[in-house]
């Protein structure tokens, strides 16, 4: 098999399934227990933030562990809209946030807010300036991406952090950056609540982490119960999840010069081999080193995925959540009907190869002479 959807999930290293393992079978005690099995654990959960905190450059006070970053972006979004309250009901977002922040932001509409969606221009950008113009007296909230999921486009966090307390000093700042986890430092990009996720970087499922920065007053619990991770968000920890996030975010960052370098060199090999097949025209303009949005214009997309797929080679549509549905990031950048119809995302890891590449490029120019354009 040919994996080039590392967008989507990722696979999991030994070593991180050796930490869960050791968690699961020998190291299993509850980080509430009062024995000592149980102060171990606590012990162990707190050296886990720490690893996941280093990764992401931010205290590990300010870490709260997660079931994905779904939750995360969830969450962030009502905190930010609970303590700002009674500043307004107004929240910016972008028209190519992953579904997690755009569905939330449907939910708060139905409950009073309005939600302003910015577009894109024809590349996936959104500029700094763009976004804080359209913050106001009474906005609540900002919630714009660091990387888009299906373009790999990079978004000027940094500098609406910068910008927003000159524009209203209340308003708080999301970004998902479960697409950027290890590519950023939390104390740089100056965001007040990053959510992330571990299986985009060689951890499980099924666990993320929030953080929540200075300006970020004690939220409402996510969860009522026995108050577990400092009362916000109650709930037996999921000890083998987090002890293979750790592993993951240190395993990562211990390779993370050498893996920015291959996977920009494969992103560069990639589209001038794909964009040398005829009707493969480029998506946006995506600077992300591991996603590369292309066009086989013409050609339906998942059909192409499809065809791909029984050949052992994994690659997207777009992203894993829309399940074969028409994506609205897509939509956003109102590209013409054949290119918008044949759009594929390829996304690398630290393993994938050259020879991957030239693989699936084979793949594809069969795909293009062999079958007849539906457009």
């Amino acid at each position: 098999m040919i994996y080039l959807d590392h967008a989507a999930t990722t696979p999991v290293p030994r070593e991180v399934a050796q930490a869960m393992y050791e968690v699961l079978t020998e190291q299993y005690g509850n980080p509430s227990s009062q024995y000592p099995m149980g102060v171990e654990m606590k012990k162990r959960l707190a050296a886990w933030r720490a690893s996941v905190a280093a990764a992401m450059d931010c205290p590990a006070e300010g870490l709260v562990f997660t079931s994905c970053g779904t939750e995360g972006d969830n969450w962030a979004l009502r905190a930010a809209a609970w303590q700002n309250r009674h500043l307004g009901k107004h929240i910016v977002t972008t028209a190519v946030e992953h579904s997690a922040v755009l569905e939330t932001c449907k939910q708060l509409e139905q409950e009073g807010y309005e939600v302003t969606y910015l577009a894109p221009d024809q590349g996936g950008l959104i500029t700094a300036q763009q976004v804080l113009e359209a913050v106001r007296p009474d906005t609540a909230a900002v919630s714009v991406m660091l990387v888009n999921n299906e373009l790999g486009t990079v978004y000027p966090i940094r500098d609406i952090a910068q910008g927003l307390p000159r524009r209203n000093p209340k308003t708080l700042l999301h970004t998902d950056a479960v697409q950027g986890l290890t590519a950023f430092s939390a104390r740089d990009l100056g965001a007040d609540l990053i959510s992330v996720s571990a299986h985009k970087i060689g951890g499980p499922k099924g666990v993320g982490a929030l953080y929540l920065g200075p300006r970020v007053k004690r939220p409402r619990p996510l969860l009522a119960g026995g108050g577990q991770e400092n009362g916000l968000r109650s709930g037996t920890e999921a000890t083998a999840q987090m002890a293979g996030f750790a592993k993951a975010a240190e395993l990562r960052m211990a390779s993370l010069e050498r893996d920015r370098a291959h996977l920009a060199d494969l992103r560069a090999y990639a589209q001038e081999r794909l964009l040398a097949i005829p009707d493969m025209v480029p998506v946006g303009q995506g600077t992300a080193p591991h996603v590369l949005s292309l066009s086989l214009a013409g050609w339906p997309s998942q059909n192409i995925v499809n065809d791909l797929g029984a050949q052992g080679i994994c690659i997207s549509a777009g992203s894993a959540c829309h399940q074969g549905k028409p994506s609205h990031v897509v939509a956003a950048l109102k590209l013409p009907k054949r290119v918008a119809a044949g759009v594929i995302r390829l996304s690398f890891g630290p393993g994938t190869t050259r020879e991957e590449i030239d693989a699936c490029a084979q793949a594809l120019q069969q795909h293009h002479d062999q079958r007849m354009p539906m457009l």
